[in-house]
């Protein structure tokens, strides 16, 4: 379909995380021609960064196109900390803008491979195989990011020309960790290190881990101060006031953003869960 459709052969996104690792062997058994990319978000751990490298090296090693795709916004090379300023907000579970920005720009005119799954979601379940679209635009449009509820085996996405394939939708988590001991399959070292899901650093969806996140990996939770820092600066030169009297420094922006209600200079303890680790 992907040679018919758009003569180019099938493109497999690879995020990193485990589900890209699962997809990326099917379609290589597979023996169907296909290149891969991946999304540099900016905000990704550097053990995700370097892993994605390595697996693209043995890919070109056998004939395998690959590319790495940079984050553009308004036609300039963009991150995640030059994002913030210019949306003028902190990315949250609402204001995913993140999301469009760093991981969805690729894959425009052709088919490509996701690894979403039904099991990461309560509302993916009891969806069908196939979902034929109505003439209303909103349910012609797919997002393709790695939270989206409404996702298919087949999708077309009209408005942004392509089509997209979710081989592995139907699969459990325990589908999918016994697929990649059974055929050693690499994955990504931070799985090893206890993470449950591999995305960026401080992403509003990993709720309470961010915790952790931030304890291993200091320096982005310093980044993203600095960028908080500059979003005030921005909006206040736009005249846009604080938000709740919340907003008065990149500190009470971070608290704001990690749903801290504590007190400045009050300290408060929490307990992670899944990895039983106690943070204050």
């Amino acid at each position: 379909m992907a040679l018919n459709y758009y003569g180019k052969p099938l493109l497999v996104t690879d995020s990193g995380g485990k589900d890209s690792a699962v997809c990326r062997e099917l379609v290589k058994r597979s023996g169907v021609p296909y290149e891969m990319i991946h999304n540099l978000t900016t905000a990704d751990a550097p053990q995700t960064v370097y892993y994605v490298r390595e697996r693209f090296r043995v890919a070109e090693t056998a004939g395998i196109s690959c590319m790495i795709q940079y984050p553009y916004y308004k036609g300039k090379r963009v991150s995640m900390w030059s994002l913030i300023p210019q949306k003028q907000i902190p990315p949250t579970r609402l204001a995913r803008y993140c999301c469009e920005v760093l991981k969805e720009g690729s894959g425009k005119g052709r088919f490509i491979t996701t690894g979403v799954r039904w099991a990461e979601s309560r509302k993916r379940k009891g969806r069908g195989i196939y979902e034929a679209f109505s003439s209303s635009v909103k349910r012609k449009m797919i997002l393709n990011n790695d939270n989206d509820d409404k996702r298919m085996l087949f999708e077309a996405c009209q408005m942004k020309s392509k089509h997209i394939c979710n081989p592995i939708i139907d699969w459990s988590d325990r589908d999918v960790w016994e697929y990649i001991r059974a055929e050693k399959i690499p994955v990504n070292p931070l799985y090893e290190m206890g993470f449950h899901r591999v995305g960026c650093i401080g992403c509003p969806m990993a709720g309470k881990q961010r915790y952790r996140e931030f304890a291993l990996f200091p320096t982005y939770e310093r980044a993203y101060k600095r960028a908080f820092e500059n979003m005030l600066l921005v909006r206040k030169l736009a005249g846009k006031s604080e938000v709740g009297g919340k907003w008065k420094d990149a500190e009470s922006v971070f608290r704001w953003w990690m749903e801290d209600d504590n007190m400045p200079g009050q300290y408060g303890l929490l307990l992670d869960e899944e990895s039983n680790e106690l943070y204050y």
